[in-house]
């Protein structure tokens, strides 16, 4: 019997990324690929890549040119580009990399054992008419107890900065049925808590039995299924945040206290000029009533700073609103143009500047980090256990709130839901022991 063929994938950027990358590596399990942590190992190397942040296409270039002297010892060796820098310059990688054999789009990678079996180079980037998901084999059990499951996909809302437009196509939402046949199999599988994704998850409007489903309803669905004691969603957009999504988090105890939210910018003229179709009033009455459904809920968002235009009070005015939200964390950015966006023709605040704003605004969201981090100290929270820690009789999980716990626990087991006490906090965890 021939040895397995062997599969190495590396996957940039975000979560939507790692969910893709398991279902390529599912439907080249198909074909007979097994999964290797070793490049050197592989018959095919995979690069998924993102487009959001500044330089992946360098980030890849370098990548793929680490890739020739395996290419050179193996030329059998298949080489393929999928992702969003593969939808947005396909042509590109194949002109300067011409050893990439496959360029497949993230909305066509169910084709990737059709083009893997082609001889010579093989390029998908449409945006087919059938949807991936229908066509991608059943998946495999996960790792551990946790796991993402996309329900949508693209974006309608063209803010100025944004690529996602351009690289996963306009928003699609997956039938009801597909999803929660989907959930069940993994929760038969030992998943018991799931993160649905979306590029603006909360736009969600997804065809079911009884009409159309928004996010609020499928959630309210997911919530009845048997074993699955934790929901998670991630990213959304303020202005798809409806009344009945806001009142699931005060209804559905499945649904964990912690909201991923970006604002981008505390300034109105910033918010206007990036196209997001809110103020910065508007975002912090809406933090109110999330918050007077869900008075515990920990909130975290995304700022991009040195945005064209944005002057020194506009800076001032992210702060403020940083200061108002009180936020348990936040990622952020310093402007980086995107090729192709409107935000890219104008002209950027001084590298500088910049930096200096970053450096303010991510030494305020480290003061509220750690405030919000330190007062779970002698509280009771849940945690599910997710592997082993570093020492002896430790435990390591996510708390209901994201945070990463250590828990005092020999009896522990991977894909347990425990309740601890927070005994002390760390700078990026926490360290607890089990009760009861």
């Amino acid at each position: 019997m021939a040895d397995p063929k062997k599969l190495f994938i590396k996957t940039y950027g975000c979560q939507m990324n790692v969910y893709d990358s398991e279902r390529m590596a599912e439907a080249m399990g198909a074909e007979g690929y097994v999964l290797t942590e070793a490049a050197e190992e592989a018959d095919m190397v995979l690069l998924n890549t993102c487009h959001i942040r500044e330089k992946a296409s360098e980030k890849l270039f370098s990548d793929l040119g680490r890739l020739k002297p395996l290419k050179q010892a193996k030329p059998e060796l298949k080489i393929g580009v999928a992702g969003c820098v593969a939808q947005a310059e396909g042509d590109e990688i194949l002109r300067r990399m011409p050893l990439v054999d496959i360029v497949v789009g993230p909305q066509a990678y169910h084709r990737l054992p059709e083009m893997a079996r082609a001889n010579g180079q093989a390029v998908d980037t449409d945006f087919p008419e059938e949807m991936k998901f229908d066509r991608l084999p059943e998946r495999k059990a996960p790792r551990g107890p946790t796991a993402f499951l996309t329900v949508q996909e693209g974006c309608d809302k063209f803010c100025a900065f944004c690529v996602v437009p351009y690289t996963r196509g306009a928003e699609v939402s997956r039938p009801v049925d597909r999803i929660l046949t989907e959930a069940r199999g993994l929760v038969e599988r030992g998943v018991r808590e799931l993160t649905l994704l979306g590029q603006n998850v909360n736009a969600y409007h997804g065809a079911g039995a009884s009409g159309d489903y928004t996010l609020g309803r499928l959630l309210r669905e997911m919530a009845r299924i048997d074993g699955l004691e934790r929901l998670r969603y991630t990213t959304s957009h303020p202005n798809d945040m409806d009344d009945d999504l806001i009142a699931a988090h005060g209804d559905l105890p499945q649904l964990m206290p912690y909201l991923h939210l970006p604002v981008q910018s505390g300034a109105d003229r910033i918010l206007k000029a990036m196209n997001r179709k809110h103020t910065a009033e508007q975002y912090l009455r809406l933090v109110e009533r999330i918050r007077a459904a869900r008075p515990d809920i920990l909130l975290s968002s995304d700022f991009i700073v040195g945005f064209p235009g944005e002057t020194d009070a506009d800076h001032q005015a992210t702060l403020d609103l940083v200061r108002a939200v009180g936020f348990g964390a936040a990622f952020t950015f310093k402007y980086s143009a995107r090729p192709g966006t409107p935000a890219a023709e104008k002209p950027p605040v001084p590298t500088e500047v910049a930096d200096a704003r970053l450096y303010e605004l991510q030494a305020l969201i480290t003061e509220q980090q750690r405030a919000a981090q330190d007062a779970m100290v002698g509280r009771e929270v849940g945690v599910l256990y997710e592997k082993p820690g570093r020492l002896a009789g430790q435990m390591v999980g996510k708390s209901d709130h994201l945070h990463a716990v250590h828990v005092t626990d020999p009896e522990g087991r991977v894909g347990e839901l425990v309740r601890v006490r927070i005994s002390a906090s760390a700078t990026n965890s926490l360290a607890a022991v089990r009760v009861g």
